[in-house]
């Protein structure tokens, strides 16, 4: 795939996203990049983390956003801005407007988690809480804008938007100029089109894949269909990238330049944030964990040096706690188990023991004696135990069967 910037019809040109380069200077971050000896041996290629996951506000889109707000005519700018968001962007777009001197009004979900939203008040914005889902908050958001003449601020769907994501890229380049692929998380696209226009106008050769939630992608079918189209109903714990339609603008970009988009199941993306945290020490959002998802998924269909990028670390701590039990069960590090014994004192304390020999760490016991479908002298046990792994559990199992206990489930 060839790209050249001079004859380029698209909306955001290389020279957009050196522009937004030299407005950034001294407000974003140029991120590290770190590399990933567990992943490089799995992909069997060097791979390197863009960790976008620390950067101001916790994710790419401050760039964006503060592209965005630069860019208004100071009649603009007195009117304020209005943004709609569960998270990222909230805060990108409010700490953008503090720097700009521009009044900031945030609608969020009512159900956002509270560390963003106390977050998004901290930067200095105004945030409103309503509707449950953010189709609700991006329709409030425009019917606030149209009211009071504030501009709006769309999450991915404007070039200004595009070109400040698209600086990523141009580091990406500086950083790793041997690399050959860029893995990155696709929503409604900004990210991934900004990053394409900046790298494939230098390096044409260059292959971009993205990766979208298999509960929420809708790139796939549009791509196919030549159209955003929308996914009913999207469903994953990436809210970072769980949006039902790609915006306008980017999907034109990604179809020219992106050369694949593949998905990830829920179990890939919770055992991608778990390897972030005990492997690379970072701690990362599920939707900015998609791209080493897509590592894991596929190890060997990367051509390397790869850079994945990991676009945001803000997670909710009870979402994280939650994330990481689904990504250890995923990896066969916990087993439940259930199984029937004789009820009588000491049953229990015996079968502890059986899984103490196998050095299997329990975690919570139910014990019922009362149930109508148990027999006079039985008693039920469903035992949640932490473990090594899948051979670790065969192990339990085995050590259960031989002690004479039947295993349920």
């Amino acid at each position: 795939m060839s790209y050249s910037t001079a004859d380029s019809l698209l909306p955001v040109t290389l020279d957009d996203v050196r522009g937004a380069q030299k407005m950034l200077s001294g407000v974003a971050r140029v991120t590290a990049l770190e590399g990933s000896r567990h992943l490089s041996q799995m992909v069997g290629a060097p791979v390197h983390l863009k960790c976008e996951n620390l950067q101001r506000t916790g994710s790419f889109k401050l760039r964006g956003a503060y592209v965005r707000i630069a860019g208004l005519l100071p009649e603009e700018r007195a009117a304020g801005v209005v943004a709609a968001s569960a998270g990222n962007h909230a805060q990108g777009v409010a700490l953008a407007s503090a720097l700009l001197g521009v009044r900031s009004t945030v609608f969020m979900p009512k159900g956002a988690p509270l560390p963003k939203v106390s977050a998004t008040r901290d930067y200095g914005a105004e945030v409103r809480l309503h509707g449950q889902v953010v189709d609700e908050t991006l329709a409030a958001a425009q019917e606030y804008a149209a009211e009071t003449g504030a501009v709006f601020i769309h999450p991915f769907d404007h070039p200004d938007i595009i070109a400040g994501q698209g600086t990523v890229g141009l580091e990406i380049l500086e950083q790793c100029p041997e690399a050959r692929t860029i893995v990155v998380g696709i929503g409604g696209g900004g990210l991934a089109a900004g990053i394409a226009v900046s790298v494939k106008a230098l390096r044409p050769d260059m292959k971009i894949i993205g990766v979208q939630a298999a509960g929420a992608a809708a790139y796939p079918p549009s791509l196919a269909a030549g159209r955003p189209v929308s996914v009913k109903n999207p469903a994953t714990m990436a809210d970072g990238i769980k949006v039902g339609r790609p915006g306008d603008v980017p999907f034109g970009i990604v179809g020219e330049l992106v050369d694949e988009v593949r998905t990830v199941s829920e179990d890939e993306l919770s055992a991608a944030l778990l390897l972030c945290l005990e492997r690379a020490k970072l701690v990362v959002e599920p939707a900015g964990a998609s791209p080493v998802a897509a590592l894991l998924s596929r190890p060997g269909s990367f051509e390397g040096p790869v850079v994945a990028v990991l676009s945001g670390g803000n997670v909710d701590p009870v979402l994280m706690q939650r994330v990481l039990r689904h990504g250890m069960a995923a990896q066969g590090r916990y087993l439940a188990v259930r199984l029937r014994l004789t009820d009588r004192p000491g049953a229990l304390a015996t079968l502890l023991g059986v899984l103490s020999v196998v050095d299997a760490n329990v975690l919570d016991v139910s014990h019922v004696r009362t149930d109508p479908r148990l027999g006079l002298t039985e008693a039920e046990v469903e035992l949640h135990l932490e473990t090594k792994g899948p051979a670790h559990c065969a192990e339990v199992g085995q050590a259960l069967r031989e002690a004479g206990y039947t295993v349920m489930g």
